[in-house]
Order: structure tokens, then C-alpha cells, then sequence
């Protein structure tokens, strides 16, 4: 017992240690948010972003989803365990054994959710402005998280998700106690060179960093 006190010390204490402590906003960059509904967050980013030629329509590779959504402005990108997603439609929880198998490895999914504009920044919103490089870096890291089929197109799983206007795909890597959703978020924004923390098993976690991350100038 006292060491798992102990791992979990640790664990919640990475919350609170940054990486890339120096990061600062670019004022004229890439705008990009990181969204949270308390537990989960989600990368968003714009649909398609002129400077860098990113087209997130067509990395999707989803003809409908291109004719219904072209006229959007952002999309969204969360990934985890398969089980968790499927269970949560119609506002549902998943089942208390669900949750308990998410702590071992599991299948996961991406889910992508298409927002007519921005969001408005707010307790689980947090905008930041990103270099041209750094959203090059970002988005590279959501596309490897697909899992693409023998062709290298996208996989749509579902043929909506919790409304009309968001999706699931199959995607990479297996889902466990120390490999979460919020530690995906967290690891693609690291990667970019954009602060985040040490661990991130929370969405608070994330957004702790995050928000120092945008207060600094």
C-alpha cells in the first residue's frame, strides 16, 4: 500500500512540473485550443490553416465528412480506450467494469468533432497561439495517431459519435493507467515544443500548464 501511496504521489506530482517551461506565445500564430468537458481533453485546431497548407479534411480522407463540414472552422482531435468512447454515447458513463479494464492496456480510438467557430476561452478552454513550426510538429503527432488501413487512409469506426457533427476512428496505441487521454493531449503538446507537464493523467493536469502557458507573455 505504500507504494502505490507513493506512485501516485509521484504520479500527481508531474501535474505540477513543466516541460518546456520557456515556451511563449507566438502574437501572430497559429491560434489552437485545448478543450476539456472536466475529465477529457481535446486538441483543436483550425480545419484548414493557410500558412502551414494543412488540410485536415483531407488527411481524413472522408468524402461525406468533406461535404458536410467544409464550411466548419475548427476541429477537435481526443484519443482513448475504445470501450470508455462506445459506452459514453447519449450521455451515458461507462460501466464501473469498463472503467476498471481501462487501467490495463486496451484499444483505442480518435475522436474527432467538427466546430462551426471557435470556442470561447473559459474554465476548460484555453486558446494559445502557436508558431507556424510548432502546429507543423502538432499536427504531425495527431495524423501518426491514426490508425490507417493497408491503403494509409483513415478508418472511420462509427458512422457519427455523440452528435451529428463529431466521429471515431480507429487509432494507435493501447489505453492504460499510465498512457491516458489527457497524457496523449499532454505528450502532443510537448512534443511541439508548447508547455505542458511532466505527467498528465487529469484533464487538470493539462490545463494547469496550459494555462500558465497563456498568461505568460
Amino acid at each position: 500500500m505504500s507504494a502505490f501511496v507513493v506512485f501516485i504521489v509521484l504520479l500527481m506530482g508531474g501535474s505540477v512540473v513543466p516541460r518546456n517551461a520557456n515556451f511563449r506565445e507566438t502574437p501572430d500564430g497559429v491560434p489552437i485550443y485545448v478543450v476539456s468537458n472536466g475529465f477529457h481533453t481535446d486538441l483543436l485546431m483550425p480545419l484548414y490553416e493557410t500558412r502551414s497548407g494543412i488540410r485536415w479534411l483531407d488527411t481524413l480522407g472522408q468524402p461525406a465528412l468533406t461535404a458536410a463540414f467544409g464550411a466548419h472552422e475548427y476541429v477537435a482531435f481526443g484519443w482513448g480506450n475504445e470501450a470508455f468512447f462506445l459506452e459514453s454515447y447519449a450521455g451515458g458513463f461507462p460501466k464501473a467494469g469498463t472503467v476498471a479494464r481501462a487501467l490495463l492496456p486496451g484499444r483505442t480510438l480518435m475522436h474527432v468533432d467538427f466546430y462551426r467557430q471557435d470556442p470561447a476561452a473559459g474554465k476548460h478552454v484555453v486558446p494559445l497561439r502557436i508558431s507556424v513550426a510548432q502546429y507543423q510538429e502538432l499536427s504531425r503527432y495527431i495524423a501518426r495517431s491514426f490508425q490507417p488501413d493497408s491503403a494509409g487512409r483513415r478508418v472511420l469506426r462509427n458512422a457519427h459519435g455523440y452528435t451529428a457533427e463529431d466521429f471515431f476512428f480507429l487509432a494507435r496505441g493501447q489505453y492504460h493507467a499510465l498512457r491516458t487521454c489527457n497524457d496523449w493531449t499532454n505528450q502532443g503538446l510537448r512534443q511541439a515544443g508548447i508547455r505542458s507537464a511532466l505527467k498528465a493523467p487529469l484533464a487538470a493536469s493539462v490545463l494547469f500548464q496550459v494555462r500558465r502557458a497563456a498568461a505568460r507573455k
